[in-house]
Order: structure tokens, then sequence, then C-alpha cells
């Protein structure tokens, strides 16, 4: 069964960086998306990005609120896959998810069929 272990979390000023990555034990035969979601207490768990993982140069799709300042992409050959996030923001405080599902419409209906445990980011202003 695939298990999903995300790293790189943790604390940092407006305006600096971080990694995350996200490892999986093994890949599904059916799994074609992987990507990355997020969660305050306030606010339901919203996607953030995703990538697809079929082969190809892999098609990609962010949500508004991080275009320009997120990237996502994958090494299959290590089973993981990262989110590069620069120019952060208070807002982006929240703990990150990684996931993967069968397809990327799946997932950007939120259905999904792995997810990591969460890896909290908090930015300071």
């Amino acid at each position: 069964q695939e298990r999903l272990v995300e790293s790189g979390g943790g604390s940092v000023q407006a305006g600096g960086s971080l990694r995350l990555s996200c490892v999986a034990s093994a890949y599904s035969t059916s799994t074609r998306c992987l990507g990355w979601f997020r969660q305050n207490p306030r606010k339901e768990r919203e996607g953030v990005a995703l990538i697809y993982n079929g082969g190809g140069t892999g098609t990609t799709y962010y949500a508004d609120a991080v275009k320009g300042r997120f990237t996502i992409s994958q090494d299959s050959a290590k089973r993981t896959h990262y989110l590069q996030m620069s120019s952060l923001r208070p807002e982006d405080t929240a703990t990150y998810y990684c996931a993967a599902a069968r397809v990327c419409t799946d997932m950007l209906r939120k259905k999904v069929d792995y997810w990591g445990q969460g890896t909290q980011v908090t930015v300071s202003s």
C-alpha cells in the first residue's frame, strides 16, 4: 500500500523560503497525480499545487494564491515530489499535506487516494 511521508516544514520569516519533500513508499501503478494541500484551523483544506505523474514533462497546476511563488516538482526515481516555496507570507502559515491520486481531475475535487501525515509551516511577519 502506498504511504506518503513529508518533511521540510518549519518556521521562517516573511519573504523566506522552504522546500517540502514527500517520499512515497511505493507508487501504485494507478497513481498519476501528485500534489500538495494545506490547512489552517480557520479554513477548509485547500489545494496548493499538483503535478501529473504519468510521464512526459509533468503538467502542473497552482492555486492562484501561490502562483509565481511556489513550484512543484518530482523525481520519479526517488519516488519523491517537492514543493519549493519562496516569498513566503504569513497567510501561507498552515499544515501542509502531500497527496496522491489516480488522476488529477480527482485531486482537483479533493478526491485523494493517499495522504501524508502533514508538516507545519509557520511564517512570521
